[in-house]
């Protein structure tokens, strides 16, 4: 399905931005039930409701967004701007938490880069001490160095370059979550049938 197709199933806001509508009975539908105590800023986003967020966001791209809440009962001002203030907490901890992973990542490919670096100079070192060895210890062992040398340096790589584009997209798009407009409609309940 083309890019272009997608968003049409979005709608366009007089800013021009896409809508990622949700509709839902009451604020309280946009949490997780786990802590029914905890006040909104405290608690942490229904599952499914910061997933669906993501994914659209995703689906939309680099085009701009605000996230719509079309509910049955209108909360007060204060309430919505507390709505509004835990989906920006919820998703600068989720940059947080990328940021930490982003991080991690990166001191494990140094290290295990620098780990292959030394074992590679360890076999350069070892080859010349046993140039003229015929032994099969001393030839195992120099090949084990070049084979775990290269192995090292090899997931170093691959870590930095295949895993950091994908870590790097949901830092753009937490950070774009974070501090998308959020907007709220009231809408009619639907009449239900009998």
């Amino acid at each position: 399905m083309s890019k272009k197709r997608i968003i049409d199933r979005y709608a366009v806001l007089e800013d021009g931005s896409v809508a990622i509508d949700v509709s839902v009975p009451g604020i309280e539908d946009l949490y997780d039930d786990f802590d029914r105590a905890a006040p909104f800023l405290k608690k942490d986003l229904d599952p499914q409701f910061a997933d669906y967020l993501v994914d659209c966001a995703t689906e939309i791209g680099r085009r701009k967004f605000s996230i719509r809440i079309d509910l049955e009962r209108m909360p007060d001002e204060a309430r919505m701007e507390r709505v509004k203030k835990s989906i920006a907490n919820y998703f600068d901890y989720m940059l947080e938490l990328e940021q930490r992973r982003l991080k991690k990542m990166a001191q494990t490919s140094l290290f295990l880069l620098a780990g292959g670096l030394v074992l590679l100079l360890l076999d350069i070192w070892v080859n010349r001490l046993a140039k003229d060895s015929t032994s099969v210890l001393a030839i195992v062992f120099s090949e084990g160095l070049t084979i775990a040398a290269w192995v090292a340096i090899w997931e170093a790589l691959a870590n930095l370059l295949i895993q950091w584009t994908p870590h790097r997209h949901s830092l753009r798009l937490y950070r774009r979550l974070s501090s998308a407009p959020i907007l709220f409609r009231e809408v009619l309940k639907p009449l239900s049938a009998g």
